[in-house]
């Protein structure tokens, strides 16, 4: 799978139907290709589309036209008109996904909520809870806060949970959007040293980092969102 994830000619707007059904095309022609082992960045100011190219990967944003193309289950398929059941196939085993904010079911421990994405995808659920432990305990996360919700916990903590979540899977592609945002300077180069291993395994990474130090020590190549962009109005 040398180059898992292509994206062709994409582009996407928002419809603001309290503004009269007002258009704002965000970006336009959107197209470039990762490689097995490559971590690209997505560069460009705020408002210039970033996230939302990572959203119409990942499958949570519309496409208004173009293609995302990625291998799966022996065939080539377009996120870009996949069903919702083949979706939630691909984001299973094709796609890993670390957002900036932390979703959880309430009352699930902190240790459950990483390892979830193994048990999903058929893990022992014991191996799955120790695998999740070891990444909690290298992301320095206290082990007095496994067994808790992490609804309860501080932003930087919440964070290393998603990040953990995220990481805890061999998918094929991984997208990073702003990982290290909460994070102290201890904890941003456990997660510099995490990607490294991943793109050393043959991860394919599209990622977003404001964090300069951190976008220079991961980044294999930069994609010039502005290229894409047609709107400064709309949210990245």
């Amino acid at each position: 799978m040398p180059t898992p994830l292509v994206v062709s000619d994409v582009a996407k707007s928002f419809t603001m139907h309290l503004r009269d059904g007002i258009r704002l095309p965000v970006v336009a022609n959107v197209s470039f290709s990762i490689k097995a082992g490559e971590c690209a960045v997505l560069g460009g100011p705020s408002g210039a589309g970033k996230s939302s190219i990572l959203k119409m990967v990942y499958g949570n944003y519309a496409v208004d036209g173009g293609q995302i193309i990625i291998p799966y289950r022996d065939r080539l398929v377009d996120v870009a008109t996949a069903d919702p059941r083949t979706m939630l196939g691909i984001r299973r085993d094709m796609i890993g996904y670390v957002s900036q904010f932390l979703r959880t079911v309430p009352r699930v421990s902190a240790l459950d909520v990483v390892a979830e994405p193994l048990v999903a995808r058929g893990t022992d659920r014991n191996d799955a809870r120790d695998k999740a432990a070891s990444l909690l305990g290298g992301l320095n996360l206290p082990e007095r806060l496994w067994s808790l919700p992490p609804a309860t916990f501080s932003g930087g903590e919440q964070q290393r949970v998603n990040i953990a979540r995220g990481f805890i899977t061999d998918h094929p592609i991984l997208l990073l959007d702003e990982p290290t945002a909460s994070l102290d300077a201890r904890n941003r180069e456990v997660v510099v040293s995490m990607i490294r291993q991943k793109k050393a395994a043959g991860v394919a990474m599209l990622g977003i980092f404001h964090d300069e130090d951190v976008r220079e020590a991961v980044a294999d190549r930069i994609i010039d969102v502005t290229a894409f962009s047609v709107s400064g109005e709309a949210a990245a």
